[in-house]
């Protein structure tokens, strides 16, 4: 198929976009430069098609809120088409006036949303001193990012996702995994664009998608985090669910395989229109 979506094809449609770096990058002879100028590309396919995009995440200053917000705003520099949600334990960990500057920078090219512990809209500058406040209860740490997401699937329309970390994660769950529950437990179709590896290629399984690039255990892979068997069951279960409902992502079983597998930003942005198109159509 073309990889190329003509102007307006995803008109009116937010993408949101669950993305981190894949361990699996190596063992696939690709590197993070590589994986960045995909996520570019990505982007650059949504906006061009006069689509939006979301993502939730830090305010670093190299870090995938800035690229995106960079990226997005390079092709649509009349606007802002990315929203950047920002969780509770991200700004509260910076001093106020390195908040308030970054969110003054990031705001030129993207609508930067700062959330509460529990994921509602705050001003992020008032209501705190100048020092750095930062979350360190797992729980509090848990619930804010949880609150984050659950804000994210309330403003997007579908949610794509790439690579992700199986490990090493500071939520109740991986990030992608549990972006993934929460879309599926929203009704929203959800698009494992697992060419790149990482936890997208688990979640393409748990949601009976063949075609994700096969990669044989390291041998010096530890043991999975029971947290991340717990989502991929609870992910599993929600398939069976849509599948008895006979509701999904509105694509074929070819097409999610090619989606699965795809390494082109293009096509991955082209099948997911097509899925949002037929989902809009039968609605």
């Amino acid at each position: 198929m073309s990889g190329a979506l003509p102007p307006g094809g995803l008109k009116g449609l937010r993408i949101g976009v669950s993305v981190a770096p894949s361990a699996d990058l190596d063992r696939l002879g690709l590197t993070e430069a590589r994986f960045r100028a995909v996520l570019g590309e990505l982007a650059r396919s949504v906006v061009t098609a006069d689509g939006r995009l979301a993502y939730g995440g830090n305010l670093s200053e190299d870090g995938y809120t800035a690229f995106l917000a960079g990226q997005a705003h390079l092709h649509a520099p009349g606007s802002r088409p990315l929203l950047a949600c920002v969780p509770f334990s991200e700004h509260r960990s910076l001093p106020l006036p390195e908040l308030a500057g970054r969110l003054e920078r990031f705001g030129r090219q993207a609508e930067i949303v700062c959330l509460d512990a529990d994921g509602s809209p705050v001003d992020a500058t008032t209501g705190r001193g100048e020092a750095p406040e930062p979350v360190t209860d797992p729980c509090a740490r848990h619930r804010a990012l949880t609150g984050m997401r659950r804000h994210l699937m309330r403003r997007v329309d579908a949610h794509l996702l790439l690579g992700g970390r199986r490990g090493g994660f500071q939520g109740a769950l991986p990030g992608l995994v549990e972006e993934a529950l929460l879309a599926l437990e929203a009704g929203l179709p959800v698009y494992p664009a697992a060419g790149y590896g990482g936890v997208t290629a688990d979640i393409a399984k748990a949601l009976g998608i063949d075609g994700a690039p096969h990669l044989p255990d390291p041998s010096d892979a530890t043991p999975p985090d029971p947290r991340l068997l717990d989502g991929l069951a609870r992910l599993r279960a929600l398939a069976d669910a849509a599948a008895r409902r006979n509701s999904g992502n509105g694509l074929t079983d070819e097409e999610n395989r090619r989606l699965a597998g795809s390494r082109d930003p293009g096509e991955i942005t082209a099948l997911a229109a097509r899925g949002l198109a037929r989902l809009r159509r039968d609605r």
